[in-house]
């Protein structure tokens, strides 16, 4: 487990929290030989307010330290924001004029060698199914400056956990299987951002559809 990233102080408890987690839950990690070994973007889709540290234990667990794109808001909240800092997450200012700086951080970090993580949904989605639903440019424009591979994964069983956009005691018990399925890196190149959004959240929601083991529904657009 790569925990360079972390300030050292953090480091002890942040093994702590990827380990419990991992023994809180029925891992059920596919094709993660598919994860790179060095910079990388990796994009996935959003279910559940616990996701967040279920995804970063998965990639921990293979060597890649987790740097999310987070809410701002998060950084603002006494205590967690400064675990969030030390943790080497990146906030994001959504909505504002200096919501790009989050893109010129994350470029930073991939420049240093890092693993950026990006829900291109930019929250969790509102699809009744939950689907993956429209998604936001950043993650393709961030390929587009940086050239590292773009790494999809569908995750699933999150929502078991703690659903949607629901706020409460997550009911990690009984133990729930998640799963997380790695697919090949997206090739963006010559895309639009537009474009290359498109195919990213194509890619992530036929990941999802195997990991359901259903067909999304026929109306389904992820581009609505």
């Amino acid at each position: 487990m790569d925990l360079t990233p972390v300030a050292k102080l953090l480091r002890p408890a942040a093994w702590l929290v990827i380990s419990v987690i991992n023994l809180l839950v029925r891992p059920d990690w596919r094709n993660a030989e598919k994860l790179p070994h060095g910079p990388a973007i990796i994009v996935v889709n959003h279910i559940s307010n616990v996701d967040p540290p279920l995804v970063g234990a998965f990639l921990a667990r293979h060597g890649l330290w987790p740097r999310f794109l987070a809410k701002d808001s998060l950084f603002a909240v006494p205590i967690l924001g400064r675990i969030l800092t030390g943790i080497a997450q990146i906030p994001v200012q959504r909505g504002t004029a200096t919501a790009g700086d989050a893109l010129e951080h994350a470029v930073t970090a991939i420049e240093q060698g890092g693993c950026v993580v990006i829900y291109p949904e930019g929250t969790i989605t509102t699809d009744t199914g939950l689907w993956p639903m429209r998604a936001k440019t950043g993650a393709a424009r961030l390929a587009a400056r940086t050239g590292v591979p773009v790494i999809p994964i569908g995750q699933w069983g999150a929502e078991r956990i703690l659903y949607g956009k629901r706020i409460g005691i997550p009911a990690f018990l009984p133990r729930k299987q998640i799963s997380m399925l790695v697919g090949d890196p997206i090739e963006t190149d010559g895309l639009s951002p537009e474009q290359a959004t498109r195919r990213i959240m194509t890619v992530i929601t036929g990941l999802v559809a195997q990991l359901r083991g259903e067909i999304p529904p026929v109306a389904y657009d992820p581009d609505k």
